[in-house]
């Protein structure tokens, strides 16, 4: 099988359609780690201050849970789990504070812990209490934690898990899990050089599977039946050809935030300001060059405590003395824009330099709702008093050329942005 299976890794990763591709591949993947991680550790300050309260809606569970079902086909869906089911009483977090705290537990224990051991070790504990609908779901949150420890977890992948080694993993059951969870690691360990030390690539592959895209592999000494599998293969490969052009949009859609990024960069520069683009998009093609060229090469020494955070921000302006943050912008024009707000708050609350600095959340016009909504979620609560903003596509691409020819400072920029 196990050749069999290397065939299909090959040919999974060549689809512009697998999950490989349009989303472990995906940029905003890893900018979103961070934030997701923040989430949960506000999900256990909360719990543990007595805080959380007895209901899934308005926590800071929804908000942290939302963002990771946004995170493309993989994990749509994510947040059915923990969706309030009043006439089972599951999962049984909301009302029951020792299973509250269980949880808590949990989510703490291997965001502070470094090792497969003591992951496995939160997992066995958590199962002790038999916590009533709370089950291997809670992988998905574990994931963004160690992404190297921890295996997704939905019914796709372990319909795909199961059907590529014959197993019998069933839904619903952390033993179960931890069992799929053993096998994954083998599968990856023989298949890592195609694959990656990030257990999202596996998954990935285990859930088109488990979803239908691919078939999985038949014995290796069944001949006809791999005959037919490849040219099940080869189908899969036509189709994707002539559903190509959907993935393009959605890559168009990553140009258009970079020429955002662009815009913004060239007017922060006109207007006097430093420049920092985000780390991960400093090498992106604009312009004829890179979006990064003749922007800084560190932050100013006063960011230490949410850097990584901050680091990844898509646009900084900085004064041009360096001591301070003047502006910062996060361009939101399909992804989440939870995870532009946490970094947000990263460079305004864990910074020295960022307490004062003006934020913009730069969106297209259409998504002014979105915005506003993500606004008035309870555990942005703070965002109301450091006066982040909307700056709409249009507003900018008016008026961007005027203020960099006309304009001093901020206040162009304030003036054509909404407080929400």
């Amino acid at each position: 099988m196990h050749d069999n299976l290397g065939v299909l890794i090959d040919h999974w990763k060549a689809d512009p359609l697998s999950t490989y591709n349009t989303w472990f591949l995906w940029e905003e993947r890893l900018k979103n780690f961070r934030s997701i991680r923040r989430g949960i550790g506000q999900v256990v300050k909360e719990i543990d201050a007595g805080t959380f309260g007895n209901a899934y809606r308005g926590s800071a569970l929804e908000t942290v849970v939302g963002s990771v079902a946004e995170q493309r086909q993989i994990f749509k869906g994510a947040d059915h789990a923990f969706l309030w089911k009043p006439k089972l009483r599951i999962p049984d977090i909301y009302e029951h504070a020792d299973n509250q705290r269980a949880f808590a537990r949990l989510l703490h224990t291997c965001d502070c812990c470094d090792t497969a051991e003591a992951v496995v070790e939160a997992i066995r504990r958590i199962d002790t209490h038999q916590i009533k609908g709370l089950g291997p779901a809670v992988a998905n949150l574990l994931y963004f934690i160690h992404p190297t420890l921890v295996m997704p977890f939905n019914t796709a992948i372990v319909k795909g898990y199961n059907a590529v080694t014959g197993g019998n993993v069933k839904l619903g059951r952390w033993d179960h899990y931890l069992s799929m969870r053993d096998g994954a690691i083998r599968l990856n360990t023989q298949h890592r050089q195609a694959l990656s030390n990030d257990m999202g690539a596996l998954a990935g592959l285990l859930f088109d599977v488990g979803s239908g895209r691919f078939a999985a592999p038949p014995r290796e000494d069944d001949a006809q039946a791999t005959r037919a599998w490849e040219a099940d293969l080869q189908k899969v490969r036509e189709e994707s050809a002539a559903a190509h052009k959907q993935w393009l949009a959605e890559r168009e859609s990553d140009a258009t935030h970079t020429e955002i990024q662009g815009w913004l960069r060239d007017l922060g520069k006109s207007l006097g300001f430093g420049v920092w683009i985000a780390t991960n998009d400093r090498g992106r093609a604009y312009g004829g060059g890179q979006l990064a060229d003749g922007c800084l090469a560190r932050l100013p020494d006063g960011i230490h405590a949410g850097l990584d955070a901050v680091r990844l921000i898509d646009v900084v302006w900085v004064e041009a003395d360096g001591s301070k943050v003047a502006a910062a912008f996060e361009v939101e024009h399909s992804t989440s824009i939870y995870s532009g707000i946490v970094r947000m708050l990263d460079l305004a609350l864990g910074t020295e330099v960022g307490a004062s600095s003006a934020m913009f959340l730069v969106a297209p016009d259409n998504r002014r709702d979105d915005v506003q909504l993500q606004l008035r979620r309870p555990a942005f609560s703070r965002v109301w008093e450091l006066g982040i903003r909307y700056l709409p596509y249009s507003e900018l691409k008016n008026h961007r050329e005027a203020i960099a020819r006309f304009g001093t400072g901020l206040k162009p920029v304030l003036e054509i942005s909404h407080r929400l």
